[in-house]
């Protein structure tokens, strides 16, 4: 079967300093797959070459075997990709419902035009209030999403996330910051909202890692260094070495 997001020999440079060395990876359709490292390693802009919002120096990105290296992020989405950020990224002085709205639009096949009321459009209202009520929020519909909670804040991303019905989910650091009950929450909304769909996490919490991940892909200094199911990857001495330590315990 074709892979869902596949990396072929990418690598990154910014001036002279090379971020990204030579990754190799396949994520397979339906797959939950974690990628793993110290600060530094590289997560980020890897989701960001996958994403689009930066272009390999070298190297291929395919998305169902496509090509979309170089394209810009509203091409890739519009393909079937959908990405979260590790900072909050909301409409924060819009409603709840507004900013999932939004999110619901495209998708349905709308486009602007200035003589249609889209509150008069049913199929977007459904929608809409099925996600509000899947990231159990129906409650604060109608709350600025500023006024949100943290944890709040960042299940309703999730949400606006997976509103396009994208088969190709991106999330950066879902849990960061959030309490052990808030980050037991959100492992189980993204476990339910990403069903059936592949799904490629950044993750620091290692009990979300081991929780969540069908694969785990470690990256340190810009390379990956091994990939597996997550008990090869505790038992790998090189990731041991490298990055986990005593969590691999």
């Amino acid at each position: 079967m074709t892979p869902a997001i596949e990396l072929r020999a990418v690598e990154k440079s910014f001036g002279n300093i090379k971020i990204i060395r030579n990754i190799t990876l396949s994520v397979a359709q339906g797959e939950r797959h974690a990628l793993i490292g110290p600060n530094g390693a590289g997560k980020s802009t890897t989701f960001n070459l996958i994403s689009g919002y930066t272009k390999p120096t070298t190297g291929s990105v395919l998305l169902h075997g496509e090509v979309i290296s170089g394209l810009p992020p509203y091409q890739i989405n519009r393909r079937g990709l959908s990405r979260s950020f590790q900072v909050t990224n909301v409409f924060a002085n819009m409603s709840v419902w507004e900013n999932l709205r939004c999110a619901v639009l495209w998708s349905m096949g709308q486009r602007y035009a200035f003589w249609k009321n889209i509150d008069n459009l049913p199929e977007v209202r459904e929608r809409t209030a099925e996600i509000l009520a899947d990231i159990e929020l129906t409650a604060r519909r109608d709350v600025p999403a500023g006024l949100l909670t943290y944890a709040e804040q960042r299940a309703l991303e999730i949400g606006i996330t997976v509103a396009g019905r994208a088969a190709v989910i991106l999330l950066d650091e879902p849990t960061a910051g959030m309490s052990r009950a808030e980050t037991e929450r959100a492992v189980a909304l993204i476990r339910r909202l990403t069903e059936g769909r592949t799904l490629l996490i950044v993750e620091h919490d290692m009990s979300v890692v081991f929780g969540l991940a069908d694969r785990i892909s470690v990256l340190v200094y810009g390379q990956i260094i091994a990939s597996g199911t997550p008990e090869e990857i505790r038992n790998n001495p090189k990731v041991k070495e490298a990055y986990l330590g005593e969590e691999a315990a």
